[in-house]
């Protein structure tokens, strides 16, 4: 018996790691890209952990220029031969991610018109990258500022309305009660382009197309209905008797249900709220075809993906600034959710 336990656990941690390698070896990959200067984005193989520092040799020439080698990872190979300040400047910028003054590189490429042949070492911008990013994709600090306040609307709107509705289903019986909860869950059921195309020909309708309250809309219409259904559970298990002995004190339905309902479902909000904020944050699909200006981080990260030849590692910068705000967010409120499910830390 003990031997077949041990091949079980055998067995689950080799299932395990496997796991865990197939979902942590791309995501480092993928970091280690949005780290990368231009020349290490050519070297085969690549490392698989982002490298800060970047080393050139440099030869004098008998004319008086300085010829710079980089190691691409099959020796070192001749990029550039220049004395000029600006020149160098600009290579190592753009090839190096160095942000070194040109005067600065040529009094240190001086010393080898006495000592020959030398090999420098120069600490990486390492936000060259982001900065790049931001730079040249077009309106990418808007589109920033556009998925926090659409992500925060649809958290809004769905909590509220969510809220609402999952409260009436745990504390009221009505005509149709068990044919609209079944409702609520069909609507999760529908794609989200599936939905944004009749939503389109609305929010035209009513001059809300290609603005981020009418995207938040239409991110809340399957979260309002997830939103109730998981308070809803959580507000039957919270005991009526409490919401009595408010209305005892003078508290109207309103004041209870703020005051002493609502914070006892925090955690229900909180894991909602994640929830929202995701399907707000990642998309791009339904962001494509009701926007034009207003435009989200996500699709333009997408289109800077699709359309980038070179510079990939811009690109890749920006995702990991997609990624980043997703995973401070679920880790701020990962005690409300470990609470819900019965006090499991996450």
């Amino acid at each position: 018996m003990d031997k077949l336990n041990v091949i079980q656990k055998t067995v689950m941690t080799i299932v395990l790691a496997t796991l865990v390698l197939i979902v942590v070896l791309p995501l480092m990959f993928f970091t280690t890209v949005s780290f990368s200067n231009a020349a290490e984005m050519s070297q085969f193989p690549k490392s698989m952990l982002p490298n800060f520092n970047v080393t050139v040799k440099v030869v004098p020439t008998e004319e008086g220029e300085f010829e710079v080698f980089y190691d691409s990872g099959e020796g070192y190979t001749s990029i550039i031969t220049s004395k000029r300040a600006s020149k160098l400047e600009t290579h190592f910028t753009r090839q190096y991610a160095v942000t070194v003054p040109g005067e600065q590189l040529i009094e240190d490429f001086s010393q080898t018109l006495e000592k020959g042949p030398m090999e420098f070492t120069y600490k990486k911008d390492a936000f060259y990258n982001f900065k790049q990013f931001f730079s040249i994709v077009p309106n990418a600090s808007t589109a920033l500022k556009n998925s926090i306040i659409v992500s925060l609307m649809t958290i809004l709107i769905s909590l509220s309305i969510g809220s609402l509705a999952g409260y009436a289903m745990a504390r009221y019986n009505f005509k149709l009660k068990r044919q609209i909860n079944v409702s609520l869950l069909i609507v999760r059921m529908f794609p989200m382009v599936g939905i944004s195309i009749p939503m389109a020909i609305l929010l035209i309708r009513f001059g809300l197309f290609d603005t981020l309250i009418g995207l938040a809309f239409l991110y809340s219409i399957p979260n309002i209905a997830l939103t109730s259904w998981i308070t809803s559970s959580i507000f039957i298990g919270i005991n009526k008797e409490l919401e009595e002995a408010s209305m005892v004190f003078g508290a109207n339905n309103f004041q209870t249900f703020m005051r002493i309902t609502l914070p006892l479902a925090f955690p229900a909000l909180a894991a909602s709220s994640m929830y929202s904020f995701l399907t707000a944050w990642n998309d791009t699909i339904s962001a494509l075809i009701l926007t034009n200006e207003n435009q989200t981080l996500a699709l333009v990260v997408y289109k800077a993906i699709g359309t980038t030849s070179s510079g990939i590692q811009y690109a890749a910068a920006g995702s990991i600034v997609l990624i980043l705000p997703a995973l401070v967010f679920t880790f701020i409120i990962r005690k409300y959710i470990g609470q819900m499910w019965g006090g499991v830390e996450l």
